[in-house]
């Protein structure tokens, strides 16, 4: 699967970058050197997307030989060699920079996710992810999201019922807008709720709904909204064939909007079960890498 969405990636990035020819390695190397390379990092993180570099070398130069040396989700040191390259100096140098850029894009996420995962470590909650991606880069972004440890939300509009503010006003409330997904439900998909208010919270409390999400509210309004949801499970004891086995609250919550690594523990010791962070793809620093050609022979 992860080939198969990123090779189509790849071969534009290619594209995008050599065009017609590597002008400069054309002209300053002789055809026929062979090098050894290795990408190494330059500060400490979570490497993620070793297999797209590797895709990235081989659209470039079928004949190059990649090895990586860790894998996927892997903690490493500065001055550690992650992959090596190993065949013609000028195609390695054709692709080094396509392939350092998906390497560092997706590390960096992961670097990120696992952050926010360990600021989480020994309550219930897990971090998710949003939609709130790189246009074309979803699937590679989300992948990198769990190679750093944490949790897929929805990958896309099709894959689950989310009703959001928006949803609420044109639908004319929350009621209004679970009722119609009631009548047309499809399949097994879950059904998450966003609130706003306690209001909001208590219309949403009913069997139908699978998860709330407590946006953008503060960390004393979202324990009480945890407190709620507990109540309203004591009273109406869950059962949905949605919910997995073991489950002790159904619907599950989430809290989402303003999270950060300063506050996303406070978030967590709310009880909650979800926290979902946008900065994990919309705000994730580049982890530093770079290719170091080692021998020329």
């Amino acid at each position: 699967m992860l080939e198969a969405v990123a090779l189509q990636l790849v071969k534009y990035a290619l594209s995008e970058d050599v065009s017609t020819a590597d002008t400069t390695s054309l002209n300053t190397i002789k055809s026929g050197i062979s090098a050894r390379a290795a990408i190494v990092a330059k500060e400490p993180g979570v490497i993620a997307g070793l297999d797209v570099a590797r895709l990235t070398f081989r659209e470039a130069d079928a004949t190059l030989k990649y090895r990586a040396l860790v894998r996927d989700g892997e903690a490493v040191a500065p001055g550690v060699a992650v992959a090596q390259v190993v065949g013609d100096a000028g195609s390695i140098l054709k692709a080094e920079r396509t392939a350092l850029n998906f390497l560092q894009r997706l590390s960096g996420v992961a670097s990120l996710t696992r952050r926010f995962v360990e600021q989480v470590a020994g309550t219930r909650a897990r971090i998710l992810d949003t939609r709130k991606t790189t246009p074309g880069l979803r699937f590679l972004e989300k992948y990198a999201v769990t190679a750093g440890g944490g949790q897929n939300h929805r990958l896309a509009l099709w894959d689950m019922y989310l009703v959001k503010d928006n949803h609420i006003r044109a639908a004319g409330g929350v009621t209004a807008a679970v009722d119609r997904i009631t009548r047309t439900r499809q399949g097994d998909l879950l059904l998450e709720v966003e609130v706003e208010s306690l209001d909001q919270l208590n219309e949403a409390l009913r069997p139908e709904v699978d998860r709330i999400l407590v946006d953008n509210r503060p960390v004393d309004d979202v324990r009480r909204a945890v407190q709620a949801v507990d109540a309203w499970c004591r009273e109406h004891r869950p059962d949905s064939p949605r919910m997995p086995a073991g489950t002790t609250r159904w619907p599950e919550v989430e809290v989402s909007g303003g999270v950060t690594l300063a506050n996303v523990r406070e978030y967590a010791a709310t009880g909650v079960d979800y926290i979902s962070v946008g900065a994990l793809t919309h705000s994730a620093p580049a982890l530093d890498l770079s290719l170091e050609i080692e021998d020329v022979g």
